[in-house]
């Protein structure tokens, strides 16, 4: 008499979702190729930034001029505004992409309280941007430091707000992409995440100097990109937010996103 195996019971757990996403993101061909440009931007525009890097007595026009103030720590952060969209983009990627090719429903098929599918997506990608985050922006600062050594733009870990600047560099390039996540699963659509991507980060600073004076310094500071840049900034005025108070608003907008890309999750159908 033939018996049959039973079949071992898997639970869906919160380290197994985490596993399957992490699986998912490097099977990609596009993340290798993605998280590759990201890091090349924040590495060579940096470098270049700091080779054409010249005291402000000397610099000549274009470039060299609007270097010529620079410190250390701002050249090897020249970089940091390509490489965001980089691996903002690739956060789209990463949950839109699924919706896209309807993979998405053999996602949630698997794991049907669908919520753990959002935070794992978001946990594993928002650390790796934040390790190849915080990994470049060092070494472009090593290598960059050793270029402009003996100038006045020279700077080392050890000076006052380096290592937080670098650090908040990395920190800020792993939100972008936990936001880019985010807003891939909230829009569902890759072009429709890239676009508020971009136009979150780049196009409406720039607007900003079309309103009144007085709105500016009451709404500029709080908007997404003058955060984050408060967290990596080695100096502050007055009309920009102190590291701390910029970490908090932009992890606030972090969570306002994720809220949103929850709600539609638990809200609508794949």
């Amino acid at each position: 008499m033939s018996t049959v195996a039973d079949r071992p019971v898997y639970r869906v757990t919160g380290p197994r979702v985490l596993r399957s996403e992490w699986t998912k993101l490097w099977s990609l061909r596009s993340t290798w190729i993605t998280f590759a440009l990201g890091l090349a931007f924040l590495i060579a525009f940096g470098l270049i930034a700091a080779a054409q890097y010249t005291p402000q007595a000397s610099a000549g026009p274009g470039l060299q001029s609007e270097l010529a103030g620079a410190t250390a720590v701002s050249l090897s952060l020249f970089g940091l505004t390509f490489a965001q969209l980089a691996l903002g983009v690739l956060g789209v990627l990463v949950t839109a992409g699924e919706y896209s090719t309807g993979m998405i429903r053999s996602t949630l098929a698997a794991v049907p309280r669908r919520l753990p599918v959002l935070w794992a997506k978001s946990a594993v990608f928002g650390v790796v941007a934040l390790v190849l985050g915080v990994a470049g922006v060092f070494v472009t600062f090593v290598i960059a430091g050793g270029l402009v050594s003996g100038t006045p733009a020279a700077l080392t870990l050890s000076d006052a707000g380096v290592l937080r600047s670098l650090l908040g560099a990395g920190l800020y390039l792993g939100l972008v992409g936990v936001i880019g996540a985010a807003l891939g699963a909230l829009l569902r659509s890759v072009a429709g995440g890239i676009s508020v991507l971009v136009a979150v980060l780049m196009l409406i600073p720039g607007l900003m100097s079309l309103l009144p004076a007085s709105w500016q310094d009451r709404i500029g500071p709080y908007l997404p990109s003058n955060a984050g840049q408060s967290m990596y900034a080695l100096t502050h005025d007055s009309a920009s937010l102190s590291p701390t108070a910029g970490l908090l608003v932009f992890l606030g907008w972090t969570a306002l996103v994720l809220a949103g890309a929850a709600w539609r999750l638990r809200r609508t159908d794949a």
